[in-house]
């Protein structure tokens, strides 16, 4: 009799909860594009415009992040209640840059855009930013009416397949796969599906392969490839991608994350991946941002692929040191909000605290002995000081060593999992 009436308050809880998206949500997105300028220690955001997406993605239950990762958080809220209906946290370009030294010299603007569901009735969106204490402060704040004829229409005309189909958009992570510096569709496809089978080679995606759909979308360009800056190579490609980003060779980027969206915006998405045309080692992933990497790399696409999706995915750190354009990138006087790093600042609100074995060393020794024994490792965050991981060779900090991701990377990719699924 308990496990009947437990069964029927879940169904009513389910049942409320789309209603709740119902009461407030079109089933379609609204995007918010802007510019995020400033320097190494100011920011600042100016409106471009709203535009209306035809599919939304993402799950229709859980509407606001719990866990505010990132280093930026959008929220909406109901214009006549106040209610907070949806938000989200993410990391830009733009943050990152503000770690270099050029930062320190000059103003610089990227063009950056976030999503939303569409909002039935007016509402208000705001965007937050962490200070120097990790805290989120208010930054910027704009009212959106939903019936103003000034929200364009997005029209989206590219090529588009799918490489794996699950289910309904709403009950699965739906990732989408864009093209870029491709002059073949016929390549582009057999890559997506190379990227489709590199995933779940991986736990937890292998255990997890039918929460996922996969689609491509195609657009070719004139030039194959991509632009080398370093080699004064330029190309003119759908995205614009380029290496040597913040002047570390490898470093794959998009800098218009506008242009990322306009293509995105061909399918239902909760994630963007970007495959480029390039053999060249590289790539780069940003939390609910987007992942890009060379999918002709021969030896190491698929640990590329996965790695810059931990990034993009959970927001999970990078755990190597060195070989970065970044000055300081992590503070050691305050706790990182990534799952797999910490100062120990505030080390007990970590899960990953709950994880270790009974009499676990803090430090631990990093030695061959403790090879897969989870511990905490000083060593991470492009720091050899001050900073720590979770597992000696996790795949956050070594393709070639690691196995795959640690245990405390499982757990928090599980939880994303699990917000878009469940």
């Amino acid at each position: 009799m308990k496990r009947i009436i437990l069964t029927l308050t879940l169904l009513l809880l389910c049942g409320n909860l789309y209603a709740q998206f119902d009461k407030f949500f079109f089933q379609k997105t609204l995007r918010l594009d802007f510019y995020h300028c400033g320097t190494a220690t100011e920011q600042e955001y100016f409106f471009k415009e709203l535009i209306e997406e035809p599919h939304w993605a993402g799950n229709e239950k859980n509407l606001i992040d719990t866990k505010e990762h990132g280093n930026q958080m959008v929220k909406l809220f109901d214009a006549a209640s106040g209610e907070l209906i949806y938000s989200q946290g993410y990391c830009t370009i733009f943050n990152e840059w503000q770690t270099t030294l050029e930062a320190q010299k000059i103003k610089k603007c990227y063009p950056e855009a976030v999503i939303m569901p569409f909002p039935k009735n007016p509402a208000r969106v705001e965007i937050y930013a962490r200070n120097a204490k990790n805290e989120f402060v208010k930054e910027f704040e704009y009212e959106v009416n939903p019936s103003s004829y000034w929200i364009r229409k997005s029209v989206p005309n590219d090529i588009t397949f799918d490489v794996v189909y699950n289910g309904a958009p709403k009950h699965k992570v739906d990732i989408v796969l864009l093209a870029e510096g491709y002059t073949s569709q016929e390549k582009f496809e057999e890559d997506a599906k190379r990227f489709a089978e590199e995933l779940v080679r991986f736990e937890p995606f292998k255990s997890r392969a039918k929460d996922f759909n996969i689609r491509g979308v195609y657009r070719t360009t004139g030039e194959h490839g991509v632009s080398l800056p370093g080699e004064n190579l330029w190309k003119q490609t759908a995205l614009q991608s380029h290496y040597y980003t913040f002047d570390s060779e490898r470093y794959l980027i998009v800098d218009d994350f506008q242009r990322v969206r306009d293509m995105a915006a061909n399918v239902p998405y909760d994630v963007v991946y970007i495959l480029s045309d390039s053999k060249k080692y590289g790539g780069g992933g940003i939390y609910n941002f987007y992942g890009i990497s060379a999918a002709g790399d021969p030896e190491l696409a698929g640990e590329v692929y996965v790695h810059e999706f931990g990034h993009l995915f959970a927001g999970l750190g990078d755990e190597y040191v060195g070989t970065t354009g970044y000055d300081g990138f992590y503070k050691t006087d305050v706790e990182p909000w990534e799952e797999n790093l910490t100062t120990l600042v505030d080390f007990d609100k970590k899960f990953w605290k709950k994880m270790l074995p009974a009499g676990t060393k803090i430090p631990t020794e990093d030695v061959d002995k403790n090879e897969k024994v989870l511990g905490v490792y000083e060593g991470g965050g492009y720091q050899n000081k001050g900073i720590y991981r979770p597992w000696r060779n996790c795949i956050m900090r070594d393709l070639r060593k690691s196995e795959g991701f640690c245990p405390v990377c499982i757990r928090a990719l599980e939880e994303v999992m699990n917000r878009f699924t469940k």
